[in-house]
């Protein structure tokens, strides 16, 4: 480290979503409009208040692994590690030309392994805790999915999990964005997995009173910063995307999507749940990223928000983004992906930064669909039902989780 802070370069992307495995599938489903929410099939949800929610179908790790490690691995690992094998496989990375003790993993996940704690629970109450797998820790613990990818792929440099409700992979991938300004790894594997929709998972959301209840018609249930909004709905997935020093990236000839240039973090303060009224904190992490970019306010043109559709959160990401940008504000193009997937919990922002990692590379602003009554407290652009053609330079990603946590990152167009 020589106390410079160096360039990084976003080089590779991977996806497992409710609306595509893999990012270009994934990406051509966000351009089109397309809802992944649907009746939950994996588990009887009819005792539930909620009985949809967005899940990740037709994935089939045994694709991307032996079925020894999809037996030995909870379901939040496997979408870490087919996300992080497409990620390689997108970059081009050679790894045998390459230090692996200078490539690292940071995976953030809001709970990691809830099947794994599920199905052992249910094994002990019934057989008895002799019973229960010896691979019950291991498969579970938060961390197992960074520690998987850097196993399975050969990664020996830095490597850790991130835990902050919603906001873990954007605090991972900014996080590991670090670790190459300041010269410690040269390509970072980061992004987020999350596979919290079980019967467990479900029924915790709903006694909380947090999910959309639109039974009769779930493919528009999620639906930000809509007046009929009515809670969010629960999904599933990973996000993972390769990082890499400017140098580095150059000196291979890798194809680049967008450089990375910063990160703003704050808590609220205020309330385990519930955001802050009025948004200064979310406000202060904007704010924070377009420092440490360097960016100027007005050079932004989209953001991609954490937009839940629930009432507080999106009355209160709408302030926090006038107080950010004053008149700007209305200038901008802001859109939810969660409208189209649901909420990924921990992995929210790795698939988010990978949709707004592709709006800035193809300058299209992804749509908030299901937006169909304006809300006079939501008064913004949401870049309603219909991607949107426009020049993208500069894009925030934002995300704000449980505990009051709040993350954004900036990215722009790459400029050699």
């Amino acid at each position: 480290m020589d106390g410079k802070r160096r360039r990084v370069v976003i080089t590779g992307l991977g996806a497992v979503t409710p609306i595509g495995i893999g990012a270009a599938d994934f990406w051509q489903a966000v351009k089109s409009g397309k809802s992944g929410v649907a009746d939950i099939t994996r588990f009887d949800a009819s005792q539930h208040t909620t009985h949809f929610g967005a899940e990740v179908k037709n994935f089939q790790p045994e694709n991307w692994m032996t079925p020894k490690d999809v037996r030995t691995m909870d379901r939040f690992s496997h979408f870490a590690v087919v996300s992080a094998k497409q990620a390689l496989q997108d970059a081009s990375l050679n790894l045998d030309a390459t230090d692996r003790g200078r490539m690292g993993v940071v995976i953030g996940s809001g709970i990691g392994g809830l099947n794994e704690i599920e199905e052992n629970f249910t094994v002990m109450l019934e057989k008895g805790p002799r019973r229960v797998s010896p691979r019950f820790i291991p498969n579970e613990m938060m961390n197992a999915a960074a520690g998987n990818v850097a196993i399975l792929i050969g990664l020996r440099g830095t490597n850790y999990a991130v835990a902050s409700a919603c906001a873990s992979s954007t605090h991972a991938i900014g996080l590991a964005a670090r670790e190459i300004q300041w010269g410690y790894a040269d390509v970072m594997f980061t992004g987020g997995a999350e596979a919290a929709l079980t019967a467990l998972g479900l029924a915790g959301f709903c006694s909380a009173k947090a999910l959309s209840t639109r039974n009769d018609d779930p493919a528009r249930a999620s639906r930000p910063f809509d007046k009929e909004r009515d809670g969010f709905v629960l999904g599933e997935g990973g996000a993972v995307l390769v990082l890499e020093e400017f140098e580095f990236a150059k000196s291979r000839g890798a194809r680049i999507y967008a450089e990375f240039l910063g990160m703003g973090s704050t808590d609220d303060a205020f309330h385990i749940t519930q955001p802050m009224e009025g948004g200064e904190a979310a406000a202060k992490a904007m704010t924070l990223a377009l420092e440490d970019g360097g960016v100027a306010p007005n050079k932004i043109e989209y953001i991609n928000a954490h937009g839940t559709s629930t009432y507080h959160n999106d009355r209160m990401e709408t302030a926090a983004v006038k107080r950010t940008f004053g008149d700007h504000a209305r200038k901008l193009a802001i859109s939810s992906t969660k409208s189209q997937i649901g909420h990924l919990l921990g992995a929210a922002g790795g698939a988010e930064m990978v949709a707004t990692v592709m709006a800035v590379y193809e300058d299209i602003a992804p749509p908030t669909i299901n937006y169909q009554v304006p809300d006079p407290e939501c008064d913004l652009d949401y870049v309603p039902n219909e991607a949107r053609p426009m020049k993208i330079n500069y894009a925030l990603c934002n995300s704000f989780g449980f505990g009051g946590h709040n993350a954004c990152l900036l990215i722009g167009k790459y400029r050699p």
